[in-house]
């Protein structure tokens, strides 16, 4: 066991954050802190760093352990560049290095018995030197630096110059290249693209160290962690196994609280009764038999009820106009700023019903393309074509339609005056906004918080095409089920930009990679995009051929090309036979329920007393009735023939 956390409790006020906490780590373990915004996870791992104080409890970290942190947020500044700044995690090592520099130069100036002392001290430093990784710490630096995302021109960036995820970026670098015993991080993949987190899986899964990490990214904690530390209800569960493990595990661990709480509800009420009971007597004897019980009643400690956050709240989404079958038409576009080429010939469509993930590595133009398609910022080249009933409902970080003078409550009610206020505070609270926090100023918030506003606003607007750049970035696990499973059941389209793969894993059905100045198609989610991507990325991406003799290489690739856009083509029409199956076969249900419906009113007609005793009308009611059970009979026919379809597709 390299750290321990034993009945950690704190308290901010009358506010409890974390009761009875406890869980250890042990040596080369890697787990996950998970819980909704607001749970105590950060306040957790501050307590561990000796950054807060806990109120009761303590935090043993094993003897000569090393333990280094990387926090939510960094302000890292200087003059160093940021190749300087990450290679200043190794001073100990640098100073070491130095130090031998000083000693081979006064091996010259030495002779006899003091260059021999000389001697022997260097070589007992160059194997310190060697252990501590020496010899090989530039080359470290400079991997992680690039695996982190950052180009060769990058190195030499000045800290001041750096956006807020840079800043972040090189404090994970720095951290990650100094391997300390135990690792903290907190919400690491924040700022990194997709390249840079498969690279961060990577890295962590045989880092030989412990890692605790806080995270909301389900697949990337699925990949690297094998156990679960849930905060819930101030309380700390643990589960052993990766996200997905624990997600199966809670649902039983809650059933069973659940029961736990409603007998302890039970007891309490039959002992409430009993005493109510005892003190109607009105007897001595029985008042004090009631005054004892209700003592003990009192010393109960009463459980909570392990409700799941957020569970009644199901955000609707359905577009008050359908559009047209062809939705977006991108054909042959280009940008570049200055000298900076993002892409030079991009083409594709998108169809109605199609949620679609565009991918790539940061800085390919995905958020650019977005902006192209929303009129923002002009191409320098081809065209944008919206299908016909096309409305756009946008979010973008970075333009949020928001009054910075009113209040979240007024944001959502001014522009939806015909919602109720439960149902705007249920959306809200969805968005993380519950309490009194709905009554905060737009102006007062954070540029997370203001995000959270636009995207419940978009949520909430009759809109049929959704484009949305990083809907996903704070939300906590749970609201982003609730966002996955608002989309899921959207019958609009969407386009959005995300990097959290798990939710492109859930809605997704088709990925576009912006990749090489080129899109590449997978129609599947992203788990069909990994099984595919190296196949399709040779075939779409190739290098540029190094001399003419790689003139049959290119005829074999434009070949295999030829064959992948056949078969993407195929599968783009199996995914068009599909979707048409299913509005069939929904069509075909609801016929059935309008005829049995129509079938039932006219049983009904033909009991009442002036339709009974008019053999004409019961002939003509009954004509009606024929007619819709033969109608009723091929629907039911119908609908059987398009579900076997559907199964064997």
């Amino acid at each position: 066991m390299i750290l321990s956390c034993q009945n950690i409790s704190k308290s901010f006020g009358t506010d409890e954050v974390l009761k009875d906490v406890s869980f250890h780590i042990e040596a080369n373990e890697k787990a996950a802190i998970v819980g909704i915004n607001g749970a105590g996870k950060s306040t957790l791992l501050k307590i561990i760093m000796q950054e807060e104080h806990p109120d009761t409890g303590e935090v043993i970290l094993a003897k000569d352990a090393t333990i280094g942190y990387l926090a939510q947020y960094q302000d890292v500044s200087g003059h160093r560049t940021i190749y300087e700044e990450v290679l200043q995690a190794r001073d100990d090592v640098l100073a070491m290095e130095a130090k031998l520099r000083d000693m081979e130069a006064r091996m010259n100036q030495l002779s006899g018995d003091d260059l021999e002392d000389l001697l022997n001290s260097y070589h007992r430093l160059s194997h310190e030197f060697e252990l501590l990784g020496g010899y090989t710490y530039r080359s470290e630096v400079t991997g992680v630096l690039k695996g982190l995302g950052f180009s060769d021109e990058e190195f030499t960036k000045k800290m001041s110059e750096l956006s807020g995820g840079q800043k972040t970026r090189v404090s994970l670098g720095k951290l990650l290249v100094t391997k300390p015993d135990v690792l903290l991080l907190d919400e690491p993949t924040n700022h990194l693209d997709l390249e840079s987190i498969r690279w961060l899986e990577t890295f962590l899964v045989n880092y030989k160290g412990a890692v605790v990490i806080v995270a909301h990214d389900r697949y990337f904690l699925d990949r690297v962690v094998t156990k679960v530390v849930e905060i819930f209800q101030h309380k700390g569960f643990v589960y052993e196994g990766n996200y997905t493990a624990f997600a199966k595990k809670k649902a039983k661990v809650r059933e069973d609280l659940l029961k736990q709480y409603y007998n302890q509800q039970r007891e309490i009420k039959h002992q409430e009764e009993v005493i109510a009971k005892l003190k109607s007597f009105n007897r001595e004897k029985s008042i004090k038999r009631a005054e004892s019980r209700e003592k003990m009643l009192d010393k109960i400690e009463r459980l909570e009820k392990p409700t799941e956050e957020n569970t009644d709240i199901h955000i609707v989404l359905e577009p008050n106009v359908t559009s047209g079958n062809d939705v977006l038409a991108v054909s042959h576009i280009a940008k570049s700023y200055g000298e900076n080429q993002l892409f030079t010939d991009i083409s594709f469509e998108i169809k109605r019903g199609e949620r679609v993930a565009l991918i790539g590595n940061n800085g390919t133009g995905k958020t650019t393309i977005l902006k192209m398609i929303n009129g923002l910022i002009p191409g320098d080249g081809g065209s944008i074509t919206l299908g016909t009933n096309v409305h756009i409902g946008y979010y973008d970080q970075e333009h949020q339609l928001l009054h910075m003078e009113k209040t979240i409550f007024e944001e959502i009610s001014d522009d939806y005056p015909q919602l109720n206020n439960t149902k705007i505070r249920n959306v809200l609270a969805a968005f993380l906004f519950t309490n009194d926090d709905v009554f905060k100023r737009i102006g007062d918030l954070s540029g997370g918080e203001r995000g959270r506003v636009s995207l419940a606003k978009l949520m909430l607007s009759d809109a049929n095409f959704l484009i949305l750049d990083e809907p996903t970035n704070h939300l906590d696990i749970t609201s982003k089920e609730i966002l996955e499973t608002a989309l899921n059941q959207y019958t609009g389209t969407v386009f959005f930009v995300s990097h959290d793969r798990y939710f492109i894993n859930q809605t997704a059905t088709r990925i576009m990679e912006l990749t090489g100045e080129t899109i590449v198609n997978y129609i599947g989610n992203y788990d069909y995009y990994l099984e595919k991507r190296e196949e399709l990325t040779r075939i779409y991406v190739p290098e540029m051929p190094k001399s003419n003799a790689a003139g049959n290489d290119s005829a074999v690739l434009h070949t295999e090309a030829q064959a992948a856009k056949t078969d993407w083509q195929t599968q783009k029409a199996e995914q068009a036979r599909i979707r048409k199956l299913e509005n069939n076969l929904k069509k075909a249900e609801e016929r059935i329920a309008e005829l049995e419906t129509l079938i039932e009113e006219i049983d009904a007609a033909c009991i009442l007393p002036e339709n009974a005793t008019n053999s004409a009308k019961l002939n003509e009611l009954s004509a009606k009735q024929a007619a819709y059970r033969k109608e009723l009979e091929t629907c039911y026919e119908t609908w059987e023939e398009l579900s076997l379809e559907l199964e064997s597709s």
